[in-house]
């Protein structure tokens, strides 16, 4: 399942948490403006499911970049929508410099996922892709990775529901519930999560995502719902929730010979 056809390069993206009822009520507003995206058709509640595992260094510097609020910051990851050994992984930068979010993403072979946390470039063949956005994603995320040594953190998953303009990428909403979050410290890319946390509650995401202008109708939506923008990053709320010590590695250590020997837990 490739989805790279609804990345834009650059975009603006605002952001609030609105309950489910008004979430169904959004989806009947805009469904005057906008088409469900096809992978929602036919779909349990119009959503497709999504998972993250974000990497970042022992010291969290990207999470704390994030929560200092420097103005450019960027964030890695790998998307993955579901456990196909087949399916490609995508791996994506996603920058904020000033207003504005940049997203480089280039999808590879499962196969070659591990070589490429090694701090490789994937070995021929083994980019889905070889045009030169995808080349100059893979090369960047590298030298980023290698920048803040960053390894597998945390497992976000959570369910979307995404409306798209009907012409072009223009204009792109989504709605994500169930967000989760776990400690994940290997790239073993399955949904299953192990101890997850709901990171908003019964709260649901809105993303409201644009290149060019403001859409007008959106204008009337934010006053019809008085709604307020926030920030509702998932990988940071998450991390901040249970809290960063619990991503750091001697804890993991821990937690992992805990799992081997049960008497250990006592010293925990």
């Amino acid at each position: 399942m490739s989805q790279d056809h609804h990345i834009q390069a650059q975009r603006f993206e605002l952001k609030y948490i609105v309950s489910e009822e008004t979430a169904l009520r959004i989806r009947d507003f805009i469904s005057a403006y906008l088409d469900l995206d096809d992978y929602g058709v036919g779909k349990p509640h119009n959503s497709y499911p999504v998972h993250s595992l974000y990497l970042d260094s022992d010291r969290m510097r990207i999470y704390w970049e994030t929560v200092n609020g420097n103005k450019n910051r960027y964030k890695l990851r790998l998307r993955f929508y579901h456990d196909d050994p087949e399916a490609p992984v995508f791996f994506e930068i996603k920058r904020r410099e000033n207003d504005a979010i940049l997203k480089q993403r280039a999808a590879v072979r499962r196969d070659a996922v591990d070589w490429v946390l090694r701090g490789h470039l994937p070995p021929a063949g083994y980019l889905i892709s070889n045009d030169a956005k995808s080349l100059g994603a893979m090369q960047r995320f590298s030298e980023l990775l290698k920048h803040v040594d960053a390894t597998p953190k945390a497992h976000i998953a959570y369910l979307r529901e995404a409306w798209v303009h009907p012409d072009n990428n223009s204009v792109r909403v989504t709605m994500d519930r169930e967000v989760r979050c776990a400690v994940e410290t290997t790239a073993r890319l399955v949904a299953e999560m192990d101890k997850p946390v709901t990171v908003f509650g019964k709260s649901v995401v809105l993303e409201v995502k644009f290149t060019g202008r403001f859409p007008k109708w959106f204008g009337e939506m934010t006053r019809v719902f008085g709604f307020k923008q926030c920030s509702a990053a998932k990988y940071v709320d998450g991390v901040t929730l249970m809290g960063d010590q619990q991503f750091h590695p001697g804890l993991v250590r821990q937690r992992k010979m805990a799992a081997l020997d049960p008497a250990i837990q006592a010293y925990l």
